[in-house]
């Protein structure tokens, strides 16, 4: 079994550090990733972190990690909220995938309270800025620990 654990980010995540940093705080994605990086090494994955504004290369993404990864963590950005295709994308997949935002997506807009792909993946983290991320990987830790 791979011990690679996919982070896949949507989009405008690559503006994370100057974008909206009361909601999302001041971390860069380059700091979230170091962070997930070295959590991964703690918890025994190596961590394949990616970032696209594109729907279809994170579909992508998503059936390259049902081939090769134990689990994927995404943040879909907006497409959470949108995306059919990232939905049938992660049903598609045999390995476990968590869903994580930085912001409570349930305490802002109404059109944010609902993740299109949430009924497809096996939880979700929201609210806790770039701890959502390490908490996710300890989710998918647990997962696919439970799984072997």
């Amino acid at each position: 079994m791979s011990s690679t654990i996919f982070v896949l980010n949507g989009p405008n995540l690559n503006a994370l550090g100057r974008r909206e940093p009361g909601i999302y705080g001041g971390q860069t994605l380059a700091d979230i990733e170091a962070m997930c990086k070295a959590e991964g090494q703690a918890l025994g994955f190596e961590i394949d972190f990616r970032q696209s504004n594109h729907e279809g290369v994170l579909v992508d993404w998503l059936h390259e990690a049902g081939e090769t990864a134990a689990g994927v963590a995404v943040n879909p950005g907006a497409y959470g909220h949108t995306s059919i295709a990232m939905h049938d994308a992660i049903r598609a997949i045999g390995v476990p995938v968590v869903e994580l935002h930085l912001s409570n997506i349930h305490a802002r807009e109404e059109f944010r309270h609902r993740s299109m792909i949430a009924p497809a993946v096996k939880g979700v983290v929201c609210g806790f800025g770039a701890q959502s991320y390490i908490l996710a990987l300890h989710a998918l830790k647990n997962l696919t620990d439970t799984s072997k």
